[in-house]
Parts: C-alpha cells; structure tokens; sequence
C-alpha cells in the first residue's frame, strides 16, 4: 500500500487494458479512406460511390483526376482502396502493404458493389452494361498477400522499444538499488557521461537486432527492402534514440527494477502493440483512440518503415514521419538527460 505507483498499475491498469482490447483489437472494416477515379462521370458512378460512402464502412477521401495520381494516393498514405471506373467496368485497387486489411477491404467493397448491381439488374436506365461486371482487383505492393510484409515492420518497431526502453531503464535503476550509481557520480566522470556509457550497449544491440531482423526479413521470409536502405537505417537509428531516451525517463521516476518493467511493458508495450497499427488498422478504432494513437512513435515508425520498405517511396513521402520522431526525439532526450541531472545531483 505505500507503493504508491504499484497500486496505480494494478488497480488502473486492468481496466485501461480492457479498454483497449475491446474497441482497439476489431477486425471490422470502419471509416477506410477510399479514393475514386472516373474519367467520365454519370449516374451509376455517382450511385455506387454514394452507396460505398453511405455504407459506413468507407469515407470519401478524394476524387482523382488522372489513373497516374493513384501511385502517389497510396504513397501519401491519404487512401487504402481506389475505385476506377472505366469503358471496361469497375476496377478495386488496394494498398496490400497490409495484405489482411486489404483483403477485408476487397471484400467489403465487392460486396456493397455486388448488392448494387442485383438492386439494378431489372434497370434500363443504367448507362453501363452494370450487370455482366465483375470488379477486377489488383494488389499494390503485395500481390502475393504475404503476411509478413505487415509482420516485419511491426516488429521491428517492438523488439527496438523493448531492446532500448525496457532495458535501458531497468539498467539505470538496478544501479540505484545496488547504490553502485552514486559510486559512479563521486568519481570525477559528469553524469552525463555515465548516462551515455549505459544507453551505448543498448544502442549497439539495437543496431544488431536491426541488422538481424533486416536480413532475416530478405534472405528468409523473402519480404523485400524496395526503397532506400540508407533512408530506412536512418529512421531506425531515430527511432532508438526515442527509445532510448524513454527508458532514461522511465528510470528517473521509478525507484525499483519490477517497477520499470512494469511501466516499460505494460504502459508502453500494450499500447505500442494495439494503437500503432501494427495489429489492427488506427482507421477502425474509435475516434478518441485516434487521437491516442499519434502519441506512441512506434506508429509514425511502423509508418515510416512500411513507406520506405514495402512500398518503396521517395524521401519527400516519409518527411512527415521523419519530423515527428525527431521532434520527440529531441524533447525527449533533453527533458531525460536534464531530469537525470538534476535527481542525481541532489
């Protein structure tokens, strides 16, 4: 009962658990942004998009001008389908970089677009031959639907949050229960040298399991680095450096190693692995936990590796992602590193 933050974590905890798991884990298709391409538009194009919009399950992002902006729709990340409709029929593009959501998504819409086209079989007023239609669907990006290309990036974005947040704090507060750390702050080495000297293995084992993951992900589980290697190295280095300046936050609030394990695994691991779309798509989950969702970085990580690994983007198509995980980056590593100083100097 003193154990203020114990308390906290197991009286609060559960229900916040409960809370995610039962409007975050869905696999319902919700609210998925859908772009429309018609070169000619008419009466039946603008019925179908109406009954895909009215149908709750997609939301009307953008009407395209030209097929060539369907590329860089999905590269932008603004839509996860794209309805064409052309001379030939109707044509469902999806984004396959997550092959599950896409084919739910496919599905869906085959469906609404099916219930329409029975709705109008007996219509002669159709200004297309709707009823011998079959959508034809084309996959981006993973044609061969292959779980892994979603499974690599999510985890590369857990096994680094583990590697640099939960073992950095667990390190820095096993030395404050050994009393080792005020041996090491008496010596005439700056704290802030220390504190470097802590993050530095874990730094380096992150590197090594990115390493490992990266050619395990090409040489095994034939998922390929379509884009820039440099581009997706230098997002993962940002990356650890927010890790890492959580765990020496974490450790600057806890005073007992079970305590940062609790706190690393459960208030940042659960909520990495539920509102980062790793698991589930953030477009299905309920408005506030979007909100939610931008405040963990492995969203803006598992974004960013997705763009860059799967879907082969150019630079200016990651800036967004780039930004975000450097500003927390920095506002994270100078409040860690002044709120190390200060509690280890008193």
């Amino acid at each position: 009962m003193r154990d203020k933050r114990t308390i906290l974590i197991l009286l609060v905890m559960p229900v916040v658990q409960v809370i995610l798991f039962g409007f975050a884990i869905s696999n319902e298709v919700k609210d998925t942004p859908f772009a429309v391409f018609a070169p000619v538009k008419d009466g039946d194009t603008q019925q179908l998009t109406e009954r895909l919009t009215a149908s709750g399950f997609f939301v009307l992002v953008k009407e395209l001008q030209s097929f060539d902006e369907i590329e860089t729709t999905f590269q932008k990340g603004e839509a996860r389908l794209v309805v064409v409709f052309d001379d030939n029929g109707i044509q469902l593009i999806a984004d396959a970089s997550d092959g599950n959501q896409a084919n739910t998504v496919v599905n869906y819409a085959s469906s609404i677009i099916s219930q329409w086209q029975m709705e109008n079989l007996q219509s002669s007023a159709s200004q297309i031959n709707i009823v011998r239609i079959i959508p034809e669907i084309k996959m981006l990006y993973n044609p061969q639907m292959k779980g892994a290309y979603n499974f690599v990036p999510g985890v590369l974005g857990l096994v680094l949050v583990l590697i640099c947040a939960m073992m950095t704090s667990v390190s820095i507060v096993r030395e404050k229960e050994m009393g080792t750390m005020e041996v090491l702050l008496v010596s005439p080495v700056k704290p802030i040298y220390i504190l470097l000297a802590k993050i530095t293995p874990y730094f380096a084992l992150s590197i090594i399991n990115l390493t490992s993951i990266l050619l395990l992900s090409v040489f095994v589980l034939d998922v390929p680095i379509v884009g820039s290697l440099f581009l997706l190295i230098l997002l993962s280095l940002l990356f650890i450096f927010v890790g890492l300046s959580l765990g020496v936050m974490v450790s600057n609030i806890v005073e007992s190693q079970v305590a940062a394990m609790l706190i690393s695994a459960v208030v940042m691991m659960m909520p990495t692995m539920l509102l980062s779309g790793m698991m589930f798509p953030v477009e299905s989950m309920p408005k506030i936990l979007q909100w939610i969702s931008v405040i963990p970085p492995n969203r803006w990580y598992v974004e960013g590796v997705i763009k860059i690994m799967i879907m082969g983007v150019e630079t200016k198509y990651v800036i967004k992602e780039f930004a975000i995980l450097g500003f927390m980056a920095t506002v994270l590593m100078t409040v860690s590193l002044k709120k190390f100083n200060i509690r280890m100097t008193k």
